[in-house]
């Protein structure tokens, strides 16, 4: 199981961005990140956070992250949040949940030409493959429902 927490501030969000993923470290123990977008950038931190707590490995760096929009995630499973340079600009997710059928959709992508960067001990990342899934839609909205109905599990 994975946390996921977002913010969307008029000014800096990273005080509430911090706090607010820390708060779900009780539901992953594997990895944490941050992403944040402010004029155009995206600031991305990722860390294994297996040793060690969410907030020793990032207390020093939030500090110097600014953003107004961010995300934070704590994963139980994969690296991310997962940057992602697409048709449709740049873009970050993070993902929570299982997909059963995980290994035959990063399969049919490998035929159509895909490659994947995020790769664990063998195995496709998942929020990569769902970022995958998303863009080869015509736009976001209908990437994002073609993804669903392919996907099985949770």
């Amino acid at each position: 199981m994975s946390g996921i927490f977002g913010v969307v501030a008029k000014d800096d969000c990273l005080v509430d961005l911090f706090y607010g993923t820390d708060y779900h470290s009780h539901l992953g123990t594997q990895f944490g990140g941050l992403a944040v977008y402010k004029d155009g950038e995206l600031e991305r931190k990722i860390h294994d956070i297996r040793g060690s707590q969410f907030k020793t490995k990032f207390y020093e760096e939030y500090k110097n992250m600014r953003g107004n929009k961010g995300i934070g995630v704590i994963s139980a499973r994969d690296e991310q949040p997962i940057y992602v340079n697409s048709k449709f600009g740049p873009f970050v997710i993070a993902t929570n949940g299982f997909i059963d059928n995980a290994q035959e959709l990063a399969k049919g992508l490998y035929k159509d030409g895909q490659s994947f960067s995020e790769v664990t001990e063998g195995r496709v990342n998942l929020t990569e493959l769902v970022a995958k899934m998303i863009i080869r839609g015509k736009t976001l909205v209908v990437g994002i429902e073609k993804m669903f109905s392919k996907f099985d599990g949770s």
